[in-house]
């Protein structure tokens, strides 16, 4: 039975083959196919992952055609498209092209021919590693929490750090310098946590907090020369509220920004960066690391005033010789004018362009539905408010390729639970393109892995510590303190 089977599927694609990859009497259809991930004319990395989809419709088989500037490679299944991963970068391996793909699907016993689409491949190489935080998309609790690390060349995953290996606690904010995987960072939280700093592969445990704090550091950026973090000091509060769509707000009872030397372990900030007049949060260095970005919004209070708390985007000066902030800040984006708040600054590394989330107020943008992406032209001052680019749900975190062509961003366009990563291009005129999610081996597994890909950050490669070794520095190591 099973040799009849097989002969039936080489039969079967040789007669396909021979009929341009479609048996006589098929229909042709002038839609496109139902497929899921949504891989209809995307842009794409030469160096990405096979991109596997399956069919949302009932159907008894289904052939794919992808055909390339030098080769191309014909792939069957049930519902299910899963590419080789040999063939597949094979095929992409030329560089800039288009590949042109051609489904059909057979059901009710007739062939359909959908109309094609096309994969538009670039050259420009994205980082070849994701991380990012799963977590179920909770609330004020949480049940296991792991930062996950991502091949995107392949399926390879592995784990980096895992709540269950250190006592329940929380962990957070993971963040790259440089994109370099030698130089990273990201809160543990609990009774022996720290700020986990990997810098040139040692791993360090930190209290980012001294006595003229008001709270632990929070939000937070490596200086490019992997010496200095700039953070935000936040009093987080979480309550739930019945406004709109939003399930959860979280705001600030007070927030500052401070400067931490790594060197010296020695904090140091500005009076008019740490008073009680405004909330100051989301602070990132610039490319040249001369100056900080952040998002600051006059205090008022809260929760009462919540949905009139807008964040506008600062610069202030900042001297990496001395680690000294300059005395005043000019507004780059202003929340009043545009009526609307932002969150979560990145600078591109060319230093070209900020990357940022606009909602229409507050600071935690997840559970606004009208979150999206936009990016300023810091040469031009020119908005762009990224239409191709932005879905129904929320769009933010997001995260650089070190080569500025390419950004990440958590959405949850799907279903407006569960954030996904997704991938846009950004040519040398600054236009974006549509994104893609990150593709998966088993193109279902977003259906059934019901976790949020939270904060998703790309690195030039592997970490140089896993899950072992955060248990380790979590449990023997001591904590170091700021001054």
């Amino acid at each position: 039975m099973k040799r009849k089977i097989v002969t039936y599927c080489i039969v079967l694609l040789a007669f396909l083959s021979s009929c341009n990859n479609t048996p006589e009497n098929v229909k042709q259809s002038n839609e496109y196919p139902n497929i899921y991930p949504d891989y209809i004319d995307v842009t794409i990395p030469e160096n990405i992952a096979p991109l596997n989809f399956l069919l949302r419709d009932s159907v008894k088989k289904t052939v794919a055609t992808f055909e390339g500037k030098e080769s191309s490679l014909t792939v069957s299944g049930k519902q299910k498209i899963q590419i080789p991963e040999n063939q597949w970068h094979d095929l992409l391996s030329p560089g800039e092209q288009t590949i042109s793909v051609t489904i059909s699907c057979l059901a009710n016993g007739k062939w359909t021919q959908y109309k094609r689409f096309s994969w538009s491949v670039k050259p420009d190489k994205i980082d070849g590693f994701l991380s990012y935080r799963l977590i179920e998309p909770g609330y004020e609790v949480w049940n296991k929490i792991q930062l996950v690390e991502r091949n995107i060349q392949t399926f390879n995953e592995r784990v980096l750090a895992d709540n269950n290996m250190t006592e329940g606690s929380c962990m957070n904010c993971h963040i790259f310098g440089n994109q370099d995987p030698n130089l990273s960072m990201f809160h543990l939280r609990g009774a022996n946590g720290g700020t986990i700093l990997n810098r040139n592969g040692e791993l360090r445990k930190i209290n980012t907090r001294n006595n003229k704090m008001i709270a632990n550091a929070t939000y937070g950026n490596i200086h490019p020369s992997g010496r200095y973090g700039v953070f935000s000091s936040n009093v987080v509060i979480p309550e739930f509220h019945t406004y709109r769509s939003e399930r959860l707000e979280v705001y600030d009872k007070a927030s500052d920004l401070i400067v931490i030397d790594f060197d010296e372990n020695k904090v140091s900030t500005q009076p008019f960066l740490s008073d009680t007049t405004v909330f100051e949060t989301f602070p990132v260095f610039s490319a040249d690391g001369k100056s900080i970005y952040y998002c600051a919004a006059p205090y008022k209070p809260v929760p009462d005033s919540i949905r009139t708390l807008r964040y506008s985007i600062h610069r202030v000066a900042f001297n990496p010789e001395t680690g000294e902030l300059g005395t005043k800040a000019d507004t780059i984006w202003n929340a009043e004018k545009h009526m609307g708040s932002v969150s979560h600054i990145k600078t591109s590394p060319d230093g070209k362009y900020l990357l940022y989330t606009v909602a229409d107020y507050g600071t935690f943008p997840i559970w606004h539905r009208e979150a999206e992406l936009q990016m300023i032209n810091l040469e031009t001052g020119e908005i762009d408010k990224l239409k191709k680019v932005n879905g129904p749900n929320s769009d933010t975190y997001h995260s650089w390729s070190s080569n500025s062509r390419w950004f990440v961003f958590a959405s949850k366009r799907d279903n407006g639970i569960y954030g996904k990563p997704y991938f846009s291009y950004v040519d040398e005129n600054g236009t974006t393109h549509k994104p893609f999610v990150l593709p998966q081996k088993d193109p279902a597994k977003y259906d059934y892995v019901l976790k949020s890909f939270n904060i998703p950050e790309l690195s030039k490669g592997q970490v140089p510590f896993d899950a072992m070794d955060i248990e380790k520095i979590y449990k023997d190591t001591l904590t170091e303190q700021v001054q």
